[in-house]
């Protein structure tokens, strides 16, 4: 199987949370179809990204980090620059952004978000096709952030809106939560 078709049935394997993800889980799969230079950055128009949701131990906090260029709070993620292995991506920018180490708590999908870069200076405007993948970090890992974030903190899921109001990063709280309610509940039999 080549490499974008098994990005493909990863990508197609991941079930929506909503009409809005199954919508962007659709025009990922047409973008990866017509573009076969969607792993890389020259690929103006938009590209594939990685990214990763880390949770703490409890499964009650999110790290977070304040982008530097995008000036905002978002999850740790970044360019695939070719690499078809995105959960390897997302593990990678995770410790290029924050220093930490993580493990997968899910190799599956988490998440799927297409959303829109601003222009800035000779790069024009693009959509990065977000797909997210649940992490934990390693025991022992440390955090400790590069030049591309101003701050990382571990937020309460239940405080995230508070430092983000991006629908996409509420998205996944929801699903966190919902999966903490579902695996907190008493299994009656």
């Amino acid at each position: 199987m080549s490499t974008l078709a098994t990005l493909k049935l990863a990508i197609a394997s991941h079930t929506p949370w909503d009409a809005d993800e199954a919508a962007m889980q659709q025009a990922m799969l047409d973008f990866v179809d017509k573009f076969s230079d969607c792993l890389w950055r020259s690929q103006l128009i938009g590209h594939i990204t990685a990214s990763a949701w880390v949770l703490d131990e409890s499964s009650t906090q999110v790290l977070l980090i304040h982008h530097r260029k995008l000036d905002r709070w978002l999850q740790p993620g970044g360019h695939a620059d070719g690499e078809a292995n995105t959960l390897a991506v997302a593990q990678r920018e995770v410790l290029e952004e924050t220093g930490l180490e993580t493990e997968p708590i899910s190799a599956a999908i988490f998440d799927l978000d297409i959303h829109e870069i601003p222009a800035r200076s000779s790069e024009p405007m693009h959509y990065h096709y977000d797909l997210r993948y649940l992490l934990r970090p390693r025991a022992g890992s440390q955090l400790q952030i590069n030049h591309e974030v101003k701050a990382a903190e571990w937020v309460p899921l239940t405080h995230v809106q508070a430092r983000a109001t991006d629908r996409s990063l509420l998205r996944m709280v929801e699903k966190v939560l919902s999966q903490n309610t579902e695996s907190s509940a008493p299994h009656l039999l």
